[in-house]
């Protein structure tokens, strides 16, 4: 066995142990993800498998089934990036969970971002502001929500009813009262939203805080805990989103990400109108929403509140 296989120490026994185990699970998960007719396998009548077998894959891969079973078992072993590669290549991984894969194995061929040391200079409120009408948020990658506009707030109104240091987005979609959720495809947003998050934890196994988040998150809602263990992972996209607003109506955005040049970690959402309808909506829901404030405006929106609401375009 090469030098390079050998097994090696990095970080704290539980980091090691914890990062071990992340690794062995989602290997595990890529693979029972794999079709066997995809890589030229028959299926056969007797196969109870999900996806394939680790067998199949070692064999795939070139290396030794017993090597990627002590892989997917966590066992204290350091794969040098050539396995990983070919693992990677038989698993049908995309780039983003080939970079997740690596920095599951500790292999250092994937840059590691910078935490801001100042998560919200003052700034940053002036750049929302000037994208006003746009809806605009300013969020971390764990998704703690450091600024946003007026455009935002009336998109969201629950989320500012939370107080500023328990801002975050992901919480406030698995625990909020269903009146106050904004989303219209739930389901589809926030299992991309875990994806994302799974792959950014993917680089902080070994912060606490993180790990903390996780876990009370996890505690605080099954269905957050159901998706964390799927072991998807994604990057960001420009992605096309519907949002309930407070009197029901659906509110069509396109959501664009930009990352913020002092601060990696951070990234700056977008909201654009994607119709005349939407548009309209908004600019009615901010002038609302300016006017009454967060509370207010879900207490007499017609979704969540009053039935009829105001005019809708108060």
């Amino acid at each position: 066995m090469a030098r390079s296989d050998l097994e090696h120490d990095g970080g704290t026994p539980d980091e090691e142990v914890r990062r071990r185990a992340a690794l062995g699970e989602f290997l595990r998960r890529r693979r029972e993800r794999v079709a066997p007719e995809t890589v030229g396998i028959a299926r056969g009548t007797r196969r109870r498998t999900p996806g394939l077998r680790r067998e199949e894959v070692a064999q795939l891969s070139g290396i030794g089934v017993a090597w990627y079973t002590w892989l997917e078992q966590g066992r204290r072993i350091n794969p040098s990036v050539q396995v990983l590669d070919a693992v990677a290549r038989t698993l049908l991984l995309d780039e983003t969970e080939r970079n997740h894969l690596y920095r599951l194995a500790a292999v250092p061929s994937v840059p590691e971002k910078a935490v801001p040391a100042s998560p919200q200079p003052p700034e940053y409120r002036t750049i929302l502001e000037a994208l006003a009408p746009l809806p605009a948020t300013i969020v971390t990658a764990r998704y703690d929500v450091l600024a946003f506009n007026d455009a935002y707030a009336a998109l969201d109104p629950g989320l500012v009813l939370v107080p500023p240091q328990e801002r975050n987005v992901l919480h406030h979609l698995f625990t909020a009262p269903e009146h106050v959720q904004p989303l219209v495809e739930w389901e589809r947003e926030v299992s991309f939203m875990v994806a994302q998050l799974r792959a950014a934890f993917g680089r902080r196994l070994g912060d606490r805080e993180w790990t903390r988040f996780i876990d009370g998150l996890c505690a605080a809602s099954p269905r957050f805990a159901a998706l964390w263990g799927r072991h998807e992972v994604a990057s960001s996209e420009a992605r096309r989103k519907s949002f309930w607003s407070v009197d029901g109506d659906e509110l069509h955005l396109v959501a664009s990400g930009f990352a913020v040049a002092a601060a990696p970690d951070t990234k700056l959402w977008i909201y654009t109108p994607d119709d005349q309808d939407t548009t309209r909506l908004i600019d009615a829901l901010v002038r609302r929403y300016r006017k009454a404030g967060a509370a207010e405006l879900l207490r007499l929106g017609a979704r969540s509140g009053r039935a009829g609401g105001p005019p809708r375009d108060a």
